[in-house]
């Protein structure tokens, strides 16, 4: 039962690491890493670096800058846009780094599981930030802002405590990602087209269409 037990809490914090990076990347090493100094979990080894104060310290910067550029409309999209190639590769790197020193192939299959899991969170963030931005009041931005970031801590606390209960709100938060991002995929093409036409943009005619001459039946 122990071994089951340890190898459930190995899969929620691998994939706990990976949901949350897409969210969040800063607040997930700061979490991680404030914990683990202080005592209240015990990272595998391979994940002992988010601990060091030179990557806590780097971490806190950039939370601090992201904390502020997330609640502004448009500034938080431009944000998410340049994270698309940060936060999927450190989701991936996260996740294999939690399984600790293990097989090459279990490291690898985390890192794709990881990796997999950041880019539909990131996903799911990016797109819903465009569909919020449409409206011009900040306060959306903040609410999802601060939203996203309890969200993060709160899923990393139930990965590291409640490990069946974070599995089983993964699985339901999948399912509502395949739902959701058709539906924000339409939306985002909708509000690109509208800014594409309000620039001037125009969309292309149509192929001419083939002319039968009455009396021959032969195409011109």
């Amino acid at each position: 039962m122990d071994q089951l037990e340890q190898i459930i809490s190995l899969i929620a914090l691998t994939m706990g690491v990976g949901w949350a990076s897409g969210i969040n990347l800063y607040a997930t090493v700061l979490m991680l890493g404030v914990l683990n100094n202080m005592g209240h979990i015990t990272l595998p080894e391979e994940l002992q670096v988010v601990s060091d104060p030179l990557v806590l310290m780097a971490a806190g910067a950039m939370y601090f800058v992201e904390f502020f550029a997330d609640k502004v409309p448009g500034v938080d999209t431009g944000w998410d846009g340049l994270h698309t190639f940060i936060r999927i590769p450190a989701g991936a790197a996260l996740a294999a780094g939690a399984v600790g020193d293990m097989a090459p192939a279990v490291e690898i299959a985390a890192a794709l599981v990881g990796g997999s899991l950041a880019a539909g969170s990131h996903a799911a963030k990016a797109g819903s930030r465009v569909m919020i931005n449409t409206s011009p009041e900040p306060v959306t931005n903040w609410t999802a802002s601060i939203s996203e970031d309890l969200m993060v801590l709160g899923g990393l606390w139930a990965a590291l405590n409640h490990p069946i209960w974070f599995l089983v709100g993964l699985v339901v938060f999948i399912l509502l990602l395949i739902w959701l991002l058709p539906k924000l995929w339409r939306g985002i093409k909708k509000v690109f087209g509208f800014i594409a036409r309000l620039f001037g943009a125009k969309e292309p005619d149509p192929p001419p269409q083939p002319q039968v001459l009455p009396d021959t039946g032969q195409q011109k």
